[in-house]
C-alpha cells in the first residue's frame, strides 16, 4: 500500500529544455546558446575574480549590475530588477503581479515553461490560437485578463512583433500587467524597454543567456515602473534576498560594459542567419523570417523529425518539439559559419542533393 505522505507531494509535468549531450565535438544547435565566448572584458573578471570573496554574501542588492542595465537602458536604477537568468526572473513576476481571479492570457505556440510556472503557482490561464502564419493577433487581447504575457520576438516561431502591436496591447490592457519577454530582441527585434517609461503597468524582462553568452552564469533582469519593481523585490526577498552571486554581478557588469563586441557578435550571428536562411530556401524548406538566433523551418515532402533523427545520428543537435501544429517544423539555432557548413551539409545528405 502506498504511503499516505505521497499524496501531498507535488504532482507536476516539468519544462524540458533542449537535451544537453554528454557526446564530444558535436554540432549543438538545439539550445538557442550563442556560438561565440563572452566579451574578453568577462574572461579577464573571472581571470582575474578574488576567490576568497565567495565567503561573503554577494552584494544583496547587485547593485553594480543594477547600474550598469541602467545605464544601458537610459532607466533609473530603481526601475531595474535582476535574477538567476530570466527564468528566475519570470517566476518572480509570475507570483507578484498575476493574482487576479481571471486567467492570464498569452499565446498558444510560444514559451513552454508559462503553463508550468501557471501549474506551479496555481495561475488560471486561457492561450490564444497564432493564425496560420504563426503571427499573434493583438486584438485578441482585448478580453479582460489577470495579464499578459508575450515574447517579443516570440519561440519557437521566431517572428518578432512591433511597438505599434505593444502600444495596441497596452491600450487594450489598462487595467492588467503586461509582461513582454525579450529573451530575444538584440538578435533583429525590436525592443519596448522605452515604453515602460510611458505604461506604469508595462514590465520587460531580458536575459544575459543569448546576446551576452552567458548561459552558464544565469542572470536574468525586469525592467519597469518603480511600483512594479518595489513588489518584485518584496516578492524576491521573502524567500531568497541573494538571487545574484558575486562573480555573476562583476561579470554581467563587464558584459555591459563592452557594448562593440556585444553588438559584434550579435552581427555576426544575424548575418550567418540570413545566409543560412537562404541557403534552405534554396533547398526547398519554408523559413520563417526571424528575429531570433534561431530558425524555425519545415519543409512539405519531408518528415522533420525523421531529418531532427538523422542529423542526431550525424552528431548534428536540432530541436525538435512534438506539438500540434508545428509537429512538422525543427527550430535550429544559428551556431557559428563552420557549425552551420557542417548542418547544411548533413542536410543535403539527406535530401541526396
Amino acid at each position: 500500500m502506498e504511503n499516505l505522505w505521497t499524496e501531498n507531494l507535488r504532482n507536476i509535468e516539468p519544462y524540458v529544455p533542449g537535451e544537453q549531450s554528454a557526446e564530444t565535438d558535436i554540432v549543438k544547435i538545439n539550445a538557442n546558446e550563442n556560438p561565440y565566448p563572452p566579451s574578453p572584458k568577462v574572461a579577464e573578471v573571472i581571470k582575474n575574480f578574488d576567490a576568497d570573496k565567495l565567503r561573503l554574501y554577494p552584494n544583496a542588492n547587485a547593485t553594480p549590475l543594477k547600474q550598469a542595465l541602467a545605464d544601458y537602458y537610459n532607466v533609473d536604477i530603481k526601475n531595474v530588477f535582476v535574477g538567476n537568468g530570466s527564468d528566475d526572473v519570470i517566476a518572480i513576476v509570475f507570483q507578484s503581479v498575476f493574482n487576479s481571479n481571471l486567467p492570464i492570457v498569452y499565446p498558444d505556440l510560444t514559451y513552454s515553461f508559462y503553463p508550468v510556472w501557471c501549474s506551479l503557482f496555481n495561475i488560471k490561464y486561457k492561450t490564444y490560437p497564432v493564425d496560420e502564419n504563426f503571427r499573434i493577433h493583438v486584438e485578441d487581447y482585448k478580453e479582460k485578463n489577470g495579464g499578459v504575457i508575450i515574447p517579443n520576438p516570440n519561440a519557437p516561431t521566431s517572428i518578432g512583433e512591433d511597438l505599434e502591436f505593444v502600444e495596441r496591447l497596452m491600450e487594450y490592457n489598462q487595467d492588467s500587467v503586461v509582461v513582454i519577454d525579450e529573451a530575444y530582441v538584440d538578435f533583429g527585434g525590436i525592443s519596448s524597454v522605452e515604453l515602460t517609461k510611458k505604461y506604469e503597468n508595462l514590465l520587460v524582462t531580458g536575459t544575459f543567456s543569448k546576446s551576452r553568452s552567458l548561459a552558464g552564469l544565469r542572470i536574468g533582469f525586469a525592467i519597469g515602473s518603480e511600483k512594479l519593481i518595489s513588489v518584485l523585490e518584496a516578492v524576491k526577498n521573502s524567500y531568497n534576498s541573494y538571487t545574484v552571486d558575486s562573480l555573476s554581478i562583476a561579470a554581467g557588469r563587464a558584459s555591459i560594459l563592452d557594448n562593440e563586441y556585444f553588438k559584434s557578435t550579435c552581427q555576426k550571428i544575424i548575418n550567418t542567419r540570413t545566409r543560412v536562411t537562404n541557403d534552405m530556401r534554396a533547398l526547398g524548406f519554408k523559413v520563417l523570417d526571424s528575429s531570433t538566433n534561431f530558425i524555425f523551418a519545415t519543409k512539405d515532402d519531408l518528415c522533420m523529425k525523421d531529418l531532427f533523427a538523422y542529423l542526431k545520428t550525424k552528431k548534428v543537435f536540432i530541436r525538435y518539439f512534438s506539438v500540434p501544429r508545428i509537429e512538422n517544423y525543427v527550430r535550429i539555432s544559428i551556431g557559428t559559419d563552420e557549425e552551420m557548413d557542417i548542418f547544411l551539409k548533413e542536410v543535403k545528405g539527406y535530401l541526396k542533393v
